[in-house]
């Protein structure tokens, strides 16, 4: 029953975020949500307090999903430039995953200063990708390829270059730049680091 019941709400989350893609955050109602679930209104209301419960849970899912994947990742490599590039290569998944998510993801963060709960899953996924450089850094530093001063800064300059690179990419709206954009974060991450080769 619980397996049921667990598969039941990943439906749901899953049309939820389909729904705010297509149609955004904002214009999204709890009908959208069961419409696009192929579910009563009422069987959403069942496992969903309301449309903020269904986008704090389903952010909450992403966001860890999108972590472990990224954590996953980068296990399965063993030097520092290893981790790194699967790690952006993780992040550059495909045009159409990121276009996706960073539509939502965008509308997600303009709701954040109305919603603490918002506040604290964003926060969370930050702290979780700051934890993936700091590993990486880590490793580049043992191996004497990475001169970083401050790796917390660093950590932190490894995520702004990736949400800036993917940004600037969904603004110019053309799937043929993704692999460029790719190239340039990782290439500019290096620099950051200061990669002796």
């Amino acid at each position: 029953m619980a397996k049921k019941a667990e598969q039941r709400r990943k439906q749901i989350l899953k049309a939820a975020f389909q729904a705010a893609t297509e149609k955004g955050y904002e214009s999204v109602t709890l009908q959208d949500i069961a419409d696009y679930a192929d579910v009563s209104k009422g069987v959403t209301n069942y496992y969903f307090k309301n449309k903020s419960d269904v986008f704090t849970q389903l952010f909450e899912w992403i966001t860890t999903r999108i972590y472990e994947k990224e954590a996953a990742s980068i296990s399965e490599q063993e030097t520092a430039i290893g981790k790194l590039e699967a790690y952006i290569n993780r992040v550059f998944i495909s045009p159409e995953e990121n276009k996706n998510f960073y539509r939502v993801y965008l509308d997600f963060l303009s709701q954040v200063k109305n919603n603490d709960s918002y506040k604290e899953i964003n926060q969370k996924f930050y702290e979780n990708c700051w934890s993936i450089g700091r590993e990486i850094i880590h490793q580049g530093l043992e191996e004497e390829i990475f001169e970083v001063g401050d790796v917390e800064q660093a950590a932190i300059s490894i995520r702004c270059m990736i949400d800036g690179s993917l940004i600037q990419w969904l603004m110019r709206d053309d799937a043929q730049l993704h692999d460029y954009y790719r190239t340039t974060c990782f290439e500019s991450i290096l620099k950051i680091l200061q990669y002796k080769k």
